[in-house]
């Protein structure tokens, strides 16, 4: 018995790293919209057995990264611009929800989480803006997954967190497209972040949610913005 559940945990790992490999490829853009998805050529390049890139898929297509298709197995997610406003739009809904709750319950620890995960964000845009190659590119990725994180956690409920994780990583790719093309500006990204900060700090709600809707909205879809508040 407790062989089988050395086993079982072994396999949940290896498909837990495939999974993180497969969303990472796809968020930087190395697995492309719309592309077949082969179980050989996803072994060859990740390992595993055909079971644990299965398992794998099948996490990402209940992320919404990846769509199964009946009889003709996997393929990456499209990302067309309706694609995007629709995942903006519920990132602000879920997002804004999870920053009032967050607001009602947090504490001096919260307000220390999100001033620690900005000062990390800051740093992270400052190195990708004046160096932006693939390192500096991950570590602004995961300083931006951090600090969103850190805004919605004392939400009080996992299942909004675990929402909020979700539409998150579905509007990765779209954020690396615009940092891998330039069209992020770094100075106004700056202000903006601020302003969230301070308005959490202040218990400001309604700035709050104003500042939290243009930092996620504005750099990809800025003319949907107004809509989205």
């Amino acid at each position: 018995m407790a062989l089988f559940g050395r086993k079982d945990r072994e396999e949940d790992t290896i498909v837990s790293l495939v999974a993180s490999a497969l969303r990472r490829d796809i968020s930087f853009g190395v697995l492309t919209p719309d592309a077949k998805l082969k179980l050989d050529d996803l072994r060859g390049r990740y390992g595993g057995s055909n079971h644990s890139i299965r398992e794998a898929l099948r996490i990402l297509s209940a992320e919404g990264l990846v769509e199964a298709e009946a009889q003709r197995g996997f393929r990456v997610a499209s990302a067309t611009e309706a694609d995007l406003l629709d995942i903006l739009r519920l990132r602000v809904e879920i997002e804004c929800t999870a920053l009032d709750w967050a607001m009602t319950n947090g504490d001096v620890a919260w307000e220390g989480r999100v001033v620690a995960a900005h000062h990390a964000l800051r740093r992270a845009e400052e190195a990708v803006a004046s160096q932006p190659d693939d390192l500096t590119a991950l570590q602004w990725d995961e300083a931006l997954r951090a600090f969103h994180q850190a805004i919605v956690s004392a939400s009080g409920s996992p299942r909004m967190n675990a929402l909020q994780t979700q539409f998150y990583d579905q509007s990765r790719r779209f954020f690396l497209a615009a940092l891998r093309e330039g069209r992020l500006d770094f100075e106004a990204r700056r202000t903006r972040q601020a302003a969230l900060v301070q308005a959490i700090l202040d218990r400001d709600g309604a700035g709050a949610r104003a500042a939290l809707t243009e930092e996620i909205a504005v750099d990809l879809a800025p003319g949907e913005v107004e809509g989205m508040t």
